[in-house]
C-alpha cells in the first residue's frame, strides 16, 4: 500500500462508466501468452483481484472452469456484469470485496491474477493470503503495461494526446501532489513486487513482454473518460469544478488537434509470474 496512504471507497468512484472507453486495451494476445506460460488447459478456477469492469476477467474465462472477479467498487462490479451479459459469458461471477477481505470463503484457485491493482494493496498480507488460496504449483500473475518501452519507429498518423499538458492541468484543479480518493499519494505507488512475493513464499520467478505497437485512433471523448478513469483524476475530485475542468481539458485537446482526433502506439503488456510451491503451505 502506498506510505502515509489508507485505502477509502472513493478511490475510484465515478469511474466506472469511463473506464472501459477510457483505458488502452492490454496487447492483442496477452491472454494466448498467459494461458500458454501458465499451462491452462479449460479446468480450475482464476480469481482475479481488483477486476474493475472485468478487462481480464473476461477474455480469460474461456481458459478456466469458472473466473471470480473480485472489486470492491459495486459501479465496477455492475459495469463488469453488462460486459459478461453482452459477450455471453456465463462462467464468472462478480464478489464486492477488497483484497484484504480474502480468502472470503472463495475457496481454492489455480491462478490469482492482479492486474494494475496490487500496488493499491497491503502487499505482505495479501500476498500470503493469496498464497494459500492457490493449489499447490498455482500461479500469482501480476499483470501490467510495460513501462518505458522502446520508442516506436513508426510515426503517428496524427497527434498523440498531449499528457503533460493534461497532467499539469489536473495539478491546477487538485493540487501538486497525487491525489487517491481522499487521500494523498505523497510517494508515488510502490514496486518491487518480487520482494513481496519472495517473503510470502512464492517462487519460480517468470517474465512475458506481449508486444504490441499498434496503432490506436483516440476521439477526444476516449481521452476524457480516460482522464475520468483514473484514480487521480477521478470525477469525484473535482466537486462543484466538474463542468469547467472538463471544459478546460477540451480546450488542452483541442489546441493540441484542432479535429479532436489523436493517434498513439498501444504499449507492450508485461506479464509477471510467480508459483505457489508443490510441497505443502
Amino acid at each position: 500500500m502506498p506510505d502515509g496512504w489508507q485505502w477509502d471507497s472513493t478511490l475510484f468512484q465515478g469511474s466506472a462508466a469511463h473506464y472501459q472507453r477510457g483505458r488502452l486495451p492490454y496487447a492483442p494476445g496477452f491472454t494466448d501468452t498467459l494461458a500458454t506460460a501458465l499451462g491452462l488447459d479449460g479446468r480450475g478456477r482464476l480469481l482475479d483481484v481488483g477486476c474493475g469492469p472485468g478487462i481480464v476477467s473476461l477474455p480469460m474465462a474461456r481458459f478456466f472452469t469458472e473466473v471470480v472477479g473480485v472489486d470492491p467498487d459495486p459501479d465496477m462490479l455492475a459495469e463488469a456484469g453488462r460486459q459478461a451479459a453482452r459477450l455471453g459469458v456465463t462462467d464468472i461471477r462478480w464478489v464486492t470485496a477488497r483484497a484484504e477481505d480474502l480468502p472470503a470463503g472463495l475457496g481454492e484457485f489455480r491462478a490469482v491474477v492482479f492486474a494494475q491493482s496490487f500496488h493499491w494493496t497491503e502487499r505482505d498480507r495479501v500476498a500470503a493470503t493469496v498464497l494459500g488460496m492457490l493449489e499447490p504449483g498455482g500461479a500469482f500473475v501480476h499483470l501490467s503495461d510495460f513501462k518505458n518501452p522502446p520508442a516506436e519507429p513508426t510515426p503517428l498518423p496524427r497527434p498523440a494526446p498531449p499528457y503533460a499538458e493534461i497532467r499539469e492541468l489536473v495539478r491546477r484543479y487538485l493540487g501538486p501532489v497525487r491525489r487517491a480518493g481522499r487521500g494523498k499519494l505523497v510517494n508515488g505507488t510502490p514496486d518491487r513486487e518480487d520482494l513481496v512475493l519472495e517473503r510470502a513464499g512464492f517462487e519460480n520467478f517468470e517474465r512475458h513482454v506481449v508486444p504490441a505497437g499498434d496503432v490506436v485512433d483516440r476521439a477526444a471523448d476516449d481521452v476524457v473518460a480516460w482522464v475520468f478513469s483514473r484514480s487521480d483524476s477521478a470525477p469525484h475530485l473535482f466537486g462543484d469544478r466538474l463542468a469547467d475542468f472538463e471544459r478546460d481539458l477540451r480546450a488542452v485537446l483541442r489546441q493540441a488537434s484542432p479535429d479532436d482526433r489523436f493517434a498513439e502506439h498501444l504499449p507492450p503488456t508485461e506479464i509477471m509470474i510467480w508459483r505457489r510451491p508443490r510441497g505443502g503451505r
